[in-house]
C-alpha cells in the first residue's frame, strides 16, 4: 500500500500546531531581565513551539514532513503565536489557563505521534517512543532556543511520564483491538489529566540526588558502630 493506514485530519493538526504556538508564546513572553525577547523572537518561540512536535515525529518515521506540505501549518502557527502574544497580560493572570493548554498540546502530539507510528505499522514501544518525542519535542527545542535547562530533564512536575502513560495506553487500547480515533482521544486524555493533577499536587519522581542519599543513609545505619 502506497498510502499509511493513518492519516490525522488537517484541522486536528492545526489545532495542535494553534494551540502550541499559543503556549509557546505565553511561554516566552513570561521572561523579564536578560532573557525577555522582543516580538520577533517570541512569535519564532510559538512558531518552534507549534510545530516542532510533528517535525519531529515526520522525522523519526521517515516520512515527508508534514508541516512543510501545506501553508496552513506556517500560517497557523504564526498567527497563533501573535495571537498568544497580544494576549499575553490577560493569560498570565490566569495561571489555570497555561496549564491546562500546556497538557492538551502534550496529550496531542502524543497521540498523534503515536496513531501515526501505529497506521505506519511501527510496533507498540517504538510507536509509544515516537509519541513522547512529539509530545515533548516542541518544549525540548523552545528550551534549548532559549539556553533553559530542558524541561524534561530537571526535578519539576511530570511531564514526559505523563506523555508515557498517555501514548502507552493509546498503543495498548489500540493493539487490544479499539479503533485507532478512539484510542487516540482517550490516550490524549489520559496525558492531559497526568499532567494537570501533577501541576496541582505538586507531584514528580524522585531526585537523582534524594536517591542517592537514601542510600548513604541505609548504608550508613548498616555499619556497626563500635563504642569506646
Amino acid at each position: 500500500m502506497d498510502e499509511p493506514l493513518f492519516v490525522i485530519p488537517l484541522w486536528a493538526d492545526l489545532i495542535a500546531v494553534g494551540l502550541g504556538g499559543i503556549q509557546g508564546a505565553l511561554f516566552a513572553s513570561g521572561f523579564r531581565g536578560e532573557r525577555r525577547l522582543d516580538m520577533l523572537g517570541v512569535a519564532i518561540i510559538g512558531i518552534v513551539m507549534g510545530m516542532g512536535g510533528g517535525l519531529i515525529r515526520d522525522l523519526l518515521l521517515n516520512v515527508p514532513l508534514t508541516t512543510l506540505q501545506s501553508n496552513w501549518y506556517l500560517l497557523t502557527a504564526t498567527g497563533a503565536a501573535l495571537f498568544g502574544m497580544l494576549l499575553a497580560g490577560v493569560f498570565q493572570r490566569l495561571n489555570a489557563v497555561i496549564v491546562v493548554l500546556d497538557a492538551v498540546v502534550i496529550g496531542l502530539f502524543g497521540a498523534f505521534g503515536t496513531s501515526k507510528a501505529l497506521g505506519l505499522g511501527m510496533p507498540l514501544v517504538p510507536a509509544v517512543f515516537v509519541g513522547v518525542c512529539a509530545a515533548v519535542g516542541g518544549g525540548i527545542l523552545r528550551d534549548v532556543m532559549m539556553g533553559l535547562p530542558v524541561a524534561i530533564m530537571h526535578v519539576g512536575s511530570l511531564y514526559a511520564v505523563a506523555a508515557g502513560a498517555g501514548c502507552l495506553v493509546l498503543a495498548g487500547s489500540h493493539t487490544l483491538g479499539l479503533p485507532l480515533v478512539a484510542a487516540a482521544i482517550i490516550g490524549a486524555s489520559v496525558t492531559a489529566v497526568i499532567r494537570i493533577l501533577a501541576v496541582i499536587f505538586d507531584l514528580s519522581l524522585p531526585e537523582q540526588r534524594m536517591l542517592y542519599r537514601r542510600k548513604v543513609a541505609a548504608e550508613t545505619t548498616a555499619i556497626p558502630i563500635i563504642k569506646t
